[in-house]
């Protein structure tokens, strides 16, 4: 019976813990970023809007 050999090696293997931690935390980031920008996006959108309208005024009134 080779199996409990085997299926001790298995579960005492961690090598590719790092891996699945790193990628939980890059879906967390992600999750993260999506609900900030959906929050946020609004606002920002509108400032950027702003921004863009000023600067755009500046251009024409700069005689270029």
């Amino acid at each position: 019976m080779r199996l409990f050999p085997t299926l001790n090696r298995f579960l005492a293997d961690e090598s590719g813990a790092t891996a699945i931690e790193y990628g939980l935390i890059g879906a967390l980031v992600a999750v993260g970023s999506i609900a900030a920008m959906t929050a946020f996006g609004g606002g920002l959108s509108n400032l950027f809007n702003a921004v863009a309208t000023k600067a755009g005024g500046a251009m024409d009134n700069s005689g270029g």
